[in-house]
């Protein structure tokens, strides 16, 4: 089932346990989902806790994530249970209490960096980046539904983030690999080679030099890979630490049962290994900038054109909780940009900004049109907008955008929701509704008869 040459070197691998591991990889993968706190309360049934995680749950059994308007109102994200040790990193190596400037430079499809962004709180500043551009657009996306105010969205060659020399407090490389964690899907398995690992390794060394210089002294790098090769784990942040200023920080893991550590040369690294641990395979390990790379650290000013009007202002306040230092304004569109404007504007000037922040609206002749990413948005006033709150097949049908019956709102903008989880604008012009949920993220699938069978049942209650 698996590359003579791949079980060759795991033999060798004298921290690992090769039997075990390879008959778990051949078992199905565990279905886990992080819930967001800033949206849901509340356990789903006959689930189990994720231990480092405390809003991670292990399913029972997977549900249909398309057919559940939950899903789609950002209020959880399905994600595997071994990256959500990421929360724990966190609470040991970064001070959340303050302002902090936090890069995840490969961030598609975008699990760390909403996991991220509920952990560094709504003042910071999340850079979340994807090179490639139909990644990113996802990236953006799922952004958006987790509906936290704080991050920025980027489409950048890593290269790129050295025009911010000693920028950022935190940098999470979670590098492309050569995927042997993920050895439960068979593509996986087909796309490996020998070769390739290589190809890996010599990339993930260029990722690490190009974003370097980005971390400020005494600064913390994450870096990760689902796959178990010490040449792209352990033998690459060995690498890093000899050839830059920098020390390996060592996590405590008492608590947690089934990590191994993995320790070579002066660099400490942990192994989340199927077989061991409840999720897929995965590698950490967290350095500290100890030098400086002799940059200056930049700081943007607002370019012309970005200009809010009086009545943009009065707009934003109606509709959100937003600071007004943080609006600015783009061609027709109104903006609210997280962290300190000043750093806003020294990314906006040094890199490609997909997703400047939160939009809010657009101001069109005959008024101002509420923006898809406000519905979603925590930073949305209740009570800005009437609200249709709509049972489970009506929710279902305005995420496919068909017509619509039976729904008893004011003439004029208001929001769709399902069990208070807000979907998206609609507005009522008297002889129809006009759904504005947007085109390219609509189900396109059909709607079974039981979809209620299909999705999480939920024990507690919920926001």
């Amino acid at each position: 089932m698996f590359p003579g040459e791949f079980i060759a070197r795991l033999s060798g691998q004298e921290y690992l346990d090769s039997e075990s591991l390879l008959r778990a990889l051949q078992e199905p993968s565990p279905v886990s989902i992080r819930v967001n706190p800033l949206k849901w309360e509340g356990t789903p049934a006959g689930s189990e806790p994720v231990p480092w995680c405390r809003s991670g749950y292990y399913l029972g059994r997977r549900p249909s994530f398309t057919l559940d308007p939950l899903f789609h109102a950002g209020c959880y994200y399905p994600q595997e249970a071994s990256g959500m040790f990421l929360e724990q990193v966190f609470k040991q190596v970064a001070d959340t209490s303050g302002y902090l400037r936090v890069l995840d430079l490969c961030g598609a499809p975008g699990g760390k960096s909403t996991h991220v962004s509920s952990l560094i709180g709504p003042e910071s500043l999340l850079v979340s980046n994807e090179v490639i551009r139909h990644r990113s657009e996802i990236l953006a996306e799922n952004i958006t539904r987790w509906g936290t105010a704080n991050t920025v969205v980027t489409r950048n060659d890593p290269s790129a983030f050295s025009r911010l020399p000693d920028f950022f407090d935190l940098i999470l490389v979670d590098a492309p690999c050569s995927g042997e964690g993920m050895f439960r899907d068979r593509i996986a398995v087909t796309e490996w080679s020998v070769g390739n690992t290589l190809l890996c390794a010599e990339r993930q060394r260029r990722i690490l030099a190009d974003v370097w210089p980005a971390l400020k002294p005494g600064g913390i790098l994450i870096y990760s890979t689902c796959t178990f090769n010490p040449g792209e784990n352990e033998e690459n942040v060995l690498w890093l630490a000899g050839s830059e200023e920098a020390e390996s920080v060592s996590l405590d893991i008492s608590g947690f049962e089934g990590i191994t550590v993995i320790s070579n040369g002066r660099i400490t690294g942990y192994g989340f290994h199927p077989g061991k641990i409840r999720g897929e395979g995965l590698f950490v390990s967290v350095i500290r900038k100890t030098g400086g790379s002799g940059g200056r650290t930049p700081s943007g000013k607002k370019p012309k054109g970005n200009e809010i009007s009086g009545p943009d202002r009065e707009v934003a306040g109606r509709w959100t909780s937003f600071n007004s230092e943080n609006l600015v304004r783009k061609g027709e569109d109104i903006y609210y940009i997280p962290g300190r404007p000043a750093d806003y504007f020294a990314l906006d000037t040094s890199l490609t900004v997909i997703m400047p922040g939160t939009k809010i609206g657009s101001a069109k002749r005959n008024g101002y049109i509420p923006a898809h990413e406000l519905s979603l948005s925590g930073g949305m006033k209740a009570g800005a907008f009437p609200v249709a709150d709509l049972d489970l097949k009506q929710a279902l049908a305005w995420l496919r955008k068909d017509m619509m019956d039976g729904i008893e709102v004011p003439l004029g903008w208001f929001v769709a929701s399902y069990r208070g989880a807000r979907l998206g604008f609609g507005n009522n012009i008297g002889n129809r509704i006009n759904n504005y949920y947007p085109v390219g993220q609509r189900i396109r699938m059909n709607i079974p008869d039981e979809a209620e069978n299909s999705i999480i049942r939920w024990e507690n209650t919920e926001k």
